[in-house]
């Protein structure tokens, strides 16, 4: 099967369900769909979220930028009963940035449906946690050491729990491989912190998410998961070629604003969108350059409906030509006219860097990308750039012959 430049490899016939009013989401989870900027389920949406709504354990190799975030968020949010103020699901993530990525694309989803979530990860206050977990919570986001640590402490109740999502398995497990100094073939799976959460669990759902399915990740699956659903999804083209990318070294948060200007001031800007990791800086800086004759136009999701409704309008009518967006509604503007966009904030996942700029996600087009990088975020940067295998060069001084 073959869907918008992916290949897809199933265990079993797969029903494509091309919109999300017929997936059989919960009412409020379905408006927390459409408030997050989703028009039109992914084609790795369109085929995993059905089978997890239907409580199968599923298996989902794909590489960051085809939804699959959203997929086992939505598996989760579907899955929890609100009215008990019991934790019932867990997402488990390699890192602390993924947990803190993945809780946020909760929340977000799961706006409507008041859904307390909680992130539990090495390094924060353990009372802090306990507090959170004993004033109830619906979703646990969170890293293996802490969780694993949070659980044999008797701290975060499990007897509810309904469905277990392994995020990034591929990365968790290497690294429990190189931490334990195991073998990366044949290693004892009980030796792993995700196996020791599984064996403290009662019977529950299980999704894992890989972005490649090795033979240690494969043996696992056979090891506790139960006759599951397979969806290989494969690319057939680097998502990013074709992107010019760039970068201008800001050194400090203070100086992206008049760095903004000057591109504004030398280029000749068909349309552009600026994007900002949080609703506030979208305020602030619509704020700024309005201050500065820039006419501009914002939109993030604490903005009434029909005024982001509008908002859009404008921007594909071209009577707005630039806009400033948070990732949320990042996914829901498909305007083709788009020539430049412009990271404000380097995006904190790979995930979002993608969707802002790729060909795969809602933009889909050659384009020009201009990331204003702080001292801080240069190792952001260079993951980007290893992960994608990209080259992110300085922005050069000739940059308006090539928006050209």
């Amino acid at each position: 099967m073959e869907d918008h430049g992916l290949v897809f490899e199933s265990s079993e016939a797969v029903e494509v369900v091309s919109s999300f009013n017929q997936m059989g989401l919960k009412e409020d989870v379905l408006r927390g769909v459409f408030a997050y900027g989703f028009e039109k389920p992914s084609p790795v949406q369109q085929r995993a979220i059905r089978p997890i709504l239907q409580g199968r354990d599923v298996i989902v190799q794909s590489q960051s930028g085809t939804g699959k975030t959203s997929v086992f968020c939505l598996g989760a949010l579907q899955a929890v009963d609100v009215s008990r103020m019991d934790p019932q699901a867990i997402l488990l993530s390699p890192t602390r940035e993924l947990a803190v990525q993945s809780a946020k694309v909760c929340l977000a989803l799961g706006d409507y449906l008041n859904c307390k979530i909680h992130t539990c990860l090495g390094g924060k206050n353990v009372k802090e946690g306990i507090k959170a977990i004993q004033a109830g919570v619906h979703i646990i986001s969170g890293t293996p050491g802490r969780v694993l640590s949070m659980i044999r402490q008797q701290h975060l109740p499990v007897k509810r729990m309904k469905i277990l999502v392994l995020d990034e398995a591929d990365e968790m497990f290497s690294k429990g491989f190189k931490e334990q100094g195991l073998p990366r073939i044949g290693f004892p799976v009980g030796d792993s912190k995700v196996y020791g959460i599984k064996r403290l669990l009662p019977l529950l759902q299980i999704v894992l998410v890989s972005a490649t399915l090795p033979p240690e990740v494969l043996e696992l699956t056979t090891e506790f998961m139960r006759k599951p659903f397979r969806l290989l999804v494969k690319r057939q083209e680097l998502s990013l070629q074709g992107i010019q990318q760039f970068y201008v070294a800001v050194h400090k948060e203070q100086w992206k604003f008049d760095t903004l200007c000057d591109i504004f001031d030398s280029v000749a800007i068909t349309q552009a969108v600026i994007f900002c990791n949080n609703r506030k800086k979208v305020d602030w800086l619509a704020k700024k350059m309005r201050e500065n004759n820039f006419p501009i136009s914002a939109i993030h999701g604490d903005m009434l409906q029909k005024d982001r409704d509008a908002v859009i309008e404008a921007f594909r009518e071209g009577r707005s030509r630039q806009l400033i967006a948070t990732d949320l509604l990042g996914r829901g503007l498909d305007v083709q006219q788009v020539t430049l966009v412009i990271n404000y904030d380097v995006p904190t996942s790979r995930e979002f860097y993608l969707h802002r700029i790729g060909r795969s996600g809602r933009f889909g087009r050659k384009g020009v990308a201009v990331n204003f990088v702080r001292t801080e975020d240069e190792a952001l940067i260079a993951d980007l750039e290893k992960f994608y295998s990209i080259s992110i060069k300085e922005l050069p001084a000739n940059f308006a012959a090539i928006l050209r």
